[in-house]
């Protein structure tokens, strides 16, 4: 069975690129274009990943991330992709629960490198 990622991004364009990227890898995928449908979807399809950028319409990122870790799943990886790159931004990404922050611009084959290594790690974990 394919792994479903659940990419939460406002911009198309970087939804539409990693989507095809994780197809050409055999991931599954699920998006959304805002916080408040990100969460909803997150609750009805049951990821096996998210990846989330924090400033987005509705509901930010950082207030996804908390609702999921706290919540509804604490072991769903997340990797949140923004263009927010201070060092407290980082802070915050990681302290909100995030297992990755990486900033925009980004390589694709970085962020899909990162979901290879973390779905990877969680089917490892739970075998243990």
């Amino acid at each position: 069975m394919r792994k479903k990622i659940l990419v939460i991004d406002d911009e198309a364009d970087i939804v539409e690129l990693l989507c095809s990227r994780l197809h050409a890898e055999h991931y599954e995928t699920v998006s959304a274009f805002d916080g408040e449908d990100g969460l909803s979807k997150f609750k009805a399809e049951m990821p096996d990943l998210v990846i989330l950028d924090l400033t987005m319409p509705h509901m930010n990122g950082l207030e996804v991330c908390r609702i999921i870790r706290r919540e509804e799943d604490n072991n769903t990886p997340i990797i949140m992709l923004t263009a927010k790159n201070t060092d407290i931004d980082r802070i915050v990404g990681r302290v909100r629960g995030a297992d990755v922050y990486m900033t925009k611009p980004f390589d694709a084959r970085a962020v899909i490198s990162q979901v290879n290594m973390l779905l990877n790690h969680k089917k490892i974990t739970k075998l243990t």
